[in-house]
């Protein structure tokens, strides 16, 4: 023991000042950042001169045409129409809340301004800036998180006035996919969103810098640190996007082998935290991360599933959607969600315990219409039912049974409805059709009995003359290698 500590000691030493021989060093975990939250919800007046609210991030969740099932279920016992319930700003604090504890911030305070419309240089007015300044410097906080994308000209007045660091929710959305990106290509897209970010963000002298002569104060070096800064930026924009486009080449090499055979792909999209990762793993077997942090999937994972038919078709994990997603992360991530536009059948996951489904999926319809994808088959699944009331429970179980329901529910964490899920991705499938037909087959040909027995369901097997008689349902795949022993 005495050895080893002096080995840690002697380490010790020479990374920083000396311990005594014979110390007990403790390492201390990293400190979390101290982050101050601030919302701003805008007061709007309509033509009637009826005031209302609506946050700084609002979306059309009215247009939506999901319910929200505990609604549903309410709107049951009470015999009315539900209503389909928006964010509001307390709620989109409270997810703002949820993204800085997914980027490892610890939130020591927040403050809500609610006012009439924006402030154009500091977004939610000077003296109330001056009091969010004081109420940082209170609770020590290191930045200031807004529920709001910042102009760069907000962004350094605010900062001018707070003295500590300012981050938006796109920045932030930024960090967390950075933080979380494990593959090479994963964090090349990130990468790039963040120098498109960052290009209109660079602070210098000006223009009248970049010039050599022309008076007094102009007699600059020939180019600012500014114009520098931008066109090493540019460049490595360049270098990215070229290295994005290798591997969009080598994904879309990938797809064309595997369109090839006929195996259709079925994609899942969805809210951030809907438990897509979870359905994944309950579907495949698979060990994605399942983790209640917002995106914590960012690279898209693809494994088989066998559907009851005994056909196969890949279920692709994808990245989760948020409100005002900002554009640049679609744009970099475009060759991951290449994904959904060639999918055979999207899976839409939402929610069923949260009061805003619907909202959350006005959302993931307005990124899926970027995606020029919202036209796809598509396939509703309600999960996390586990947490609904069991009456409300049964009730949707019950509706979900209908063969012209396009909606599925089920529990990914418990199992419930996955057998029903897999049963409607069936019948939703086109690729590689399934055909029932009649064999008679020598009992000599194993491999191709064999071969029946674990790609085809068997209805009937009768004996006859050394043969062997079936009715099986098969796909066309599989019809085709055993053509020669359709009873016609």
């Amino acid at each position: 023991m005495a050895g080893s500590h002096t080995k840690k000691s002697r380490g010790t030493a020479r990374a920083g000042r000396r311990v005594p021989l014979g110390t007990e060093v403790v390492r201390r975990e990293p400190q979390r950042e101290r982050a101050f939250l601030v919302g701003i919800e805008v007061r709007t007046r309509g033509r009637s001169g009826a005031k209302g609210t609506v946050t700084a991030q609002a979306s059309t969740a009215r247009d939506a045409a999901a319910m929200q099932p505990a609604a549903i279920g309410a709107a049951k016992k009470s015999n009315s129409k539900p209503s389909i319930p928006e964010f509001d700003a307390d709620e989109s604090l409270a997810e703002l809340r949820t993204l800085a504890e997914s980027a490892g911030a610890e939130v020591v305070g927040e403050i809500l301004q609610r006012r009439d419309r924006p402030d154009p240089a500091t977004l939610i007015g000077a003296g109330k800036l001056e009091e969010i300044a004081g109420a940082a410097a209170a609770a020590d906080a290191d930045v200031l998180l807004f529920d709001h994308d910042l102009s760069p000209s907000q962004q350094r007045n605010i900062e001018k006035i707070v003295q500590r660091r300012v981050i938006d929710r796109t920045q932030l959305i930024l960090d967390i996919f950075a933080k979380h990106a494990r593959t090479r290509e994963g964090q090349l897209q990130v990468e790039l969103a963040q120098l498109h970010y960052m290009m209109p963000r660079l602070a210098g002298h000006g223009v009248e810098m970049s010039q050599l002569g022309g008076g007094i104060g102009t007699r600059g070096p020939g180019e600012t640190k500014l114009e520098t800064d931008r066109r090493k930026i540019a460049r490595r924009v360049r270098h990215v996007e070229q290295q994005i486009e290798n591997v969009r080449r080598i994904r879309a090499q990938q797809r064309q082998r595997r369109e090839s055979a006929p195996v259709a792909t079925v994609a899942l999209v969805g809210y951030t935290n809907a438990g897509k990762s979870t359905l994944f793993n309950a579907l495949t077997q698979a060990k994605v991360l399942e983790s209640p942090r917002m995106f914590a999937t960012l690279d898209p994972t693809l494994r088989g599933v066998d559907l009851p038919s005994k056909r196969k078709v890949l279920l692709s994990d994808t990245v989760g959607f948020i409100r005002s997603l900002p554009h640049t992360l679609v744009s970099a991530f475009r060759a991951t969600l290449e994904e959904v536009q060639r999918a055979s059948l999207i899976l839409h996951v939402s929610d069923a315990s949260s009061r805003l489904s619907a909202e959350q999926d006005a959302q993931v319809e307005i990124v899926l219409k970027e995606l020029e994808a919202e036209k796809k088959p598509r396939l509703r699944v309600m999960n996390k039912i586990d947490l609904l009331d069991e009456e409300v429970t049964q009730s949707l179980l019950a509706d979900s049974l209908r063969e012209d329901s396009k909606t599925v529910y089920v529990s990914a964490k418990e199992g419930t409805g996955l057998a029903r899920l897999l049963q409607r991705i069936d019948a939703m499938i086109e690729e590689d059709a399934v055909s029932r037909v009649h064999l008679r087959i020598p009992q000599k040909e194993g491999k191709t009995l064999a071969m029946l027995e674990a790609k085809a369901r068997i209805y009937s097997r009768k004996y006859v003359d050394g043969a062997v008689e079936l009715e099986v349902e098969a796909p066309q795949s599989v019809v085709r290698k055993i053509k020669a022993f359709v009873v016609r």
